[in-house]
Protein backbone atom coordinates (compact mmCIF):
# COMPACT_ATOMS: atom_id res chain seq x y z
CA UNK A 1 0.00 0.00 0.00
CA UNK A 2 3.04 2.30 0.67
CA UNK A 3 4.17 1.61 -2.56
CA UNK A 4 0.82 2.61 -4.19
CA UNK A 5 0.17 6.08 -2.33
CA UNK A 6 4.13 6.71 -2.98
CA UNK A 7 3.68 5.76 -6.79
CA UNK A 8 0.75 8.58 -7.22
CA UNK A 9 2.28 10.80 -5.21
CA UNK A 10 5.45 10.56 -7.35
CA UNK A 11 3.40 10.54 -10.54
CA UNK A 12 1.18 13.52 -9.39
CA UNK A 13 4.25 15.48 -8.76
CA UNK A 14 5.92 14.84 -12.02
CA UNK A 15 2.81 15.56 -14.08
CA UNK A 16 2.72 18.54 -12.57
CA UNK A 17 6.29 19.42 -13.07
CA UNK A 18 5.92 18.66 -16.58
CA UNK A 19 2.76 20.77 -17.51
CA UNK A 20 4.01 23.72 -15.52
CA UNK A 21 1.70 23.64 -12.63
CA UNK A 22 4.08 22.31 -9.93
CA UNK A 23 3.33 25.77 -7.87
CA UNK A 24 -0.23 24.49 -7.41
CA UNK A 25 0.64 21.08 -7.09
CA UNK A 26 2.51 22.23 -3.72
CA UNK A 27 0.18 24.71 -2.71
CA UNK A 28 -2.56 22.04 -2.72
CA UNK A 29 -0.73 19.68 -0.87
CA UNK A 30 0.06 22.24 1.54
CA UNK A 31 -3.59 23.39 1.94
CA UNK A 32 -4.36 19.63 2.51
CA UNK A 33 -1.97 19.30 5.00
CA UNK A 34 -3.37 21.93 6.74
CA UNK A 35 -6.78 20.62 6.49
CA UNK A 36 -5.93 17.71 7.69
CA UNK A 37 -4.34 18.56 10.76
CA UNK A 38 -7.65 21.01 11.72
CA UNK A 39 -9.53 18.00 11.14
CA UNK A 40 -7.54 15.38 13.60
CA UNK A 41 -7.92 18.47 16.19
CA UNK A 42 -11.35 18.71 15.84
CA UNK A 43 -12.15 15.17 15.28
CA UNK A 44 -9.89 14.22 18.60
CA UNK A 45 -11.76 16.72 20.95
CA UNK A 46 -14.81 15.34 19.74
CA UNK A 47 -13.50 11.72 20.32
CA UNK A 48 -11.85 12.91 23.62
CA UNK A 49 -15.11 14.11 25.20
CA UNK A 50 -17.01 10.90 24.11
CA UNK A 51 -14.56 8.38 25.47
CA UNK A 52 -14.82 10.78 28.73
CA UNK A 53 -18.58 10.44 28.82
CA UNK A 54 -18.18 6.46 28.84
CA UNK A 55 -15.27 6.34 31.24
CA UNK A 56 -17.63 8.57 33.36
CA UNK A 57 -20.50 5.79 32.67
CA UNK A 58 -17.90 3.11 33.62
CA UNK A 59 -17.24 4.67 36.54
CA UNK A 60 -20.78 5.21 37.55
CA UNK A 61 -21.70 1.49 37.44
CA UNK A 62 -23.84 2.22 33.72
CA UNK A 63 -21.63 -0.36 32.08
CA UNK A 64 -21.78 -2.88 34.09
CA UNK A 65 -25.20 -2.60 34.27
CA UNK A 66 -25.38 -2.45 30.96
CA UNK A 67 -23.88 -5.45 30.01
CA UNK A 68 -25.98 -7.75 32.19
CA UNK A 69 -29.15 -6.28 30.53
CA UNK A 70 -27.38 -7.27 27.43
CA UNK A 71 -26.19 -10.51 28.73
CA UNK A 72 -29.00 -12.75 26.44
CA UNK A 73 -27.90 -10.74 23.43
CA UNK A 74 -24.17 -10.94 24.26
CA UNK A 75 -24.79 -15.20 24.98
CA UNK A 76 -26.96 -15.65 21.47
CA UNK A 77 -24.16 -13.80 19.62
CA UNK A 78 -21.24 -14.63 21.27
CA UNK A 79 -21.96 -18.76 23.31
CA UNK A 80 -18.42 -19.41 23.31
CA UNK A 81 -18.04 -16.33 25.64
CA UNK A 82 -19.15 -17.24 29.40
CA UNK A 83 -20.67 -15.25 31.39
CA UNK A 84 -18.46 -13.53 34.04
CA UNK A 85 -15.65 -12.88 31.24
CA UNK A 86 -14.14 -9.57 31.51
CA UNK A 87 -14.75 -9.45 28.24
CA UNK A 88 -18.40 -8.66 28.22
CA UNK A 89 -18.42 -5.67 29.88
CA UNK A 90 -16.39 -4.24 27.42
CA UNK A 91 -18.03 -5.59 24.01
CA UNK A 92 -21.48 -4.23 25.86
CA UNK A 93 -19.54 -1.01 25.85
CA UNK A 94 -18.54 -0.84 22.72
CA UNK A 95 -21.68 -2.29 21.20
CA UNK A 96 -23.66 0.87 22.90
CA UNK A 97 -21.35 3.42 21.51
CA UNK A 98 -21.91 1.96 17.99
CA UNK A 99 -25.53 2.20 18.37
CA UNK A 100 -25.30 5.31 20.16
CA UNK A 101 -23.18 6.55 17.00
CA UNK A 102 -20.18 6.95 19.01
CA UNK A 103 -17.71 4.85 16.85
CA UNK A 104 -14.47 7.53 18.20
CA UNK A 105 -16.06 6.21 21.99
CA UNK A 106 -16.45 2.34 21.31
CA UNK A 107 -13.19 1.90 19.78
CA UNK A 108 -11.36 2.11 23.29
CA UNK A 109 -13.80 -0.31 24.71
CA UNK A 110 -13.68 -2.97 21.23
CA UNK A 111 -9.62 -2.68 21.59
CA UNK A 112 -10.10 -3.94 25.31
CA UNK A 113 -12.94 -6.37 24.06
CA UNK A 114 -10.04 -7.94 21.75
CA UNK A 115 -7.61 -8.05 24.34
CA UNK A 116 -9.50 -9.92 27.11
CA UNK A 117 -10.54 -12.11 24.33
CA UNK A 118 -7.69 -12.86 22.85
CA UNK A 119 -6.17 -13.68 26.76
CA UNK A 120 -2.75 -14.46 27.84
CA UNK A 121 -2.31 -16.64 24.73
CA UNK A 122 0.62 -16.71 22.31
CA UNK A 123 -1.09 -17.52 19.68
CA UNK A 124 -1.38 -15.19 16.69
CA UNK A 125 -4.40 -16.74 15.66
CA UNK A 126 -8.19 -15.11 15.91
CA UNK A 127 -10.84 -17.12 18.25
CA UNK A 128 -14.19 -17.49 17.29
CA UNK A 129 -15.12 -15.00 19.57
CA UNK A 130 -13.16 -12.46 18.23
CA UNK A 131 -13.84 -13.13 14.43
CA UNK A 132 -17.48 -13.15 15.76
CA UNK A 133 -17.14 -9.77 17.78
CA UNK A 134 -15.25 -7.60 14.93
CA UNK A 135 -18.10 -8.88 12.47
CA UNK A 136 -20.96 -7.09 14.66
CA UNK A 137 -18.40 -4.27 15.04
CA UNK A 138 -18.32 -3.47 11.62
CA UNK A 139 -21.79 -3.92 10.72
CA UNK A 140 -22.23 -0.82 13.43
CA UNK A 141 -26.14 -1.16 14.18
CA UNK A 142 -26.10 2.93 14.53
CA UNK A 143 -29.15 4.98 15.92
CA UNK A 144 -28.09 8.47 15.41
CA UNK A 145 -24.79 8.67 13.33
CA UNK A 146 -23.12 11.17 15.52
CA UNK A 147 -19.58 10.65 13.20
CA UNK A 148 -21.00 11.32 9.75
CA UNK A 149 -23.50 14.35 11.49
CA UNK A 150 -20.21 16.11 12.79
CA UNK A 151 -18.07 15.23 9.07
CA UNK A 152 -21.43 16.51 7.36
CA UNK A 153 -21.85 19.55 9.14
CA UNK A 154 -18.20 20.65 9.59
CA UNK A 155 -17.66 20.44 5.49
CA UNK A 156 -20.67 22.78 5.09
CA UNK A 157 -24.03 20.23 4.67
CA UNK A 158 -26.79 22.66 4.22
CA UNK A 159 -29.04 19.65 6.51
CA UNK A 160 -26.50 17.19 8.40
CA UNK A 161 -28.54 15.34 9.89
CA UNK A 162 -30.29 13.70 6.51
CA UNK A 163 -28.32 10.88 6.86
CA UNK A 164 -29.98 9.52 9.62
CA UNK A 165 -32.50 7.85 8.06
CA UNK A 166 -30.80 5.99 5.13
CA UNK A 167 -27.41 5.21 7.71
CA UNK A 168 -30.36 3.28 10.18
CA UNK A 169 -31.68 1.49 7.03
CA UNK A 170 -28.18 0.59 6.12
CA UNK A 171 -26.61 -0.18 9.36
CA UNK A 172 -30.05 -2.49 10.56
CA UNK A 173 -29.26 -4.41 6.59
CA UNK A 174 -25.76 -5.18 7.75
CA UNK A 175 -25.94 -5.73 11.34
CA UNK A 176 -29.17 -8.19 10.43
CA UNK A 177 -26.28 -10.20 7.61
CA UNK A 178 -23.64 -10.07 10.06
CA UNK A 179 -25.77 -11.84 12.65
CA UNK A 180 -27.44 -14.35 10.30
CA UNK A 181 -23.70 -14.63 8.62
CA UNK A 182 -22.34 -15.26 12.41
CA UNK A 183 -24.86 -18.31 13.17
CA UNK A 184 -24.10 -19.52 10.03
CA UNK A 185 -20.63 -20.18 10.77
CA UNK A 186 -21.37 -21.00 14.87
CA UNK A 187 -23.84 -24.10 13.46
CA UNK A 188 -21.08 -24.79 10.37
CA UNK A 189 -18.48 -25.25 13.29
CA UNK A 190 -20.68 -27.52 15.61
CA UNK A 191 -21.07 -29.89 12.55
CA UNK A 192 -17.59 -29.82 11.68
Amino acid sequence: MNYLWGAMMLIGVVYGALTGNLSEVTEQALASAKEAVALCITMAGVMAFWTGIMQIAENAGFMRRAAKLMDPLLSFLFPSVPKGHPARKHMAANMIANFLGLGWAATPAGLSAMKELKGSGESSRASDAMCDFLIINISSLQLIPVNIIAYRSQYGSVNPSYIVGPAIFATVISTVTAVLFIKIRQMAGKRL
